[in-house]
């Protein structure tokens, strides 16, 4: 399984809507690592590590949100964090 970091900005209708408590159920749930943070421009930015295809069952679980609306995303790969063995809120 080809690990991977990405670093990530979701713009749009993301605080206020259970985006980082359905990330972290998501996360959980496919064995992803790393964090979600509201921000204070009203975004959310996240670092999750897993294979793409766990990365992408996460964006997908919170975009189902009844509330969540994702606009925009900024995306980028990052280096890989050895040992980190959860995904939390910050």
């Amino acid at each position: 399984m080809n690990q991977i970091r990405k670093y990530i900005i979701f713009y749009g209708m993301v605080q206020g809507v259970g985006f980082r408590y359905r990330a972290c159920h998501a996360a959980d749930a496919v064995g992803a690592t790393g964090w979600v943070c509201n921000e204070y421009d009203g975004s959310v930015s996240m670092e999750i590590q897993g294979t793409e295809q766990q990365i992408d069952a996460v964006i997908q679980a919170v975009e189902r949100g009844s509330y969540v609306s994702i606009e925009n995303m900024s995306v980028k790969t990052i280096p890989l964090v050895e040992g980190e063995y959860c995904f939390r809120e910050r």
